[in-house]
């Protein structure tokens, strides 16, 4: 399997509202931090999460994270 592109050495924070995502978890997506279907080919999915309430979220950025799709600081490391 591919290694997924870093594509920010930090999270991506946003309000969110309630719903269902998709994070990329390959990092070709343009849409970051939201898959745009760019995976393809690449043996690397997206992540499927749901977000039950409104809240601020800290989205991994550099793909690295052990807590996908949310940041646990792993970008810090790298």
């Amino acid at each position: 399997m591919a290694e997924p592109e870093k594509t920010q050495m930090s999270p991506y924070v946003q309000e969110m509202a309630p719903g269902k995502y998709a994070w990329c978890a390959c990092g070709k997506s343009q849409g970051q931090p939201f898959c745009d279907g760019s995976h393809r080919g690449s043996g690397i999915t997206p992540i499927l999460t749901e977000i039950e309430e409104k809240k601020t979220v800290a989205w991994c950025g550099c793909k690295q994270s052990k807590n996908k799709p949310f940041c646990d600081g792993s970008h810090s490391r790298l």
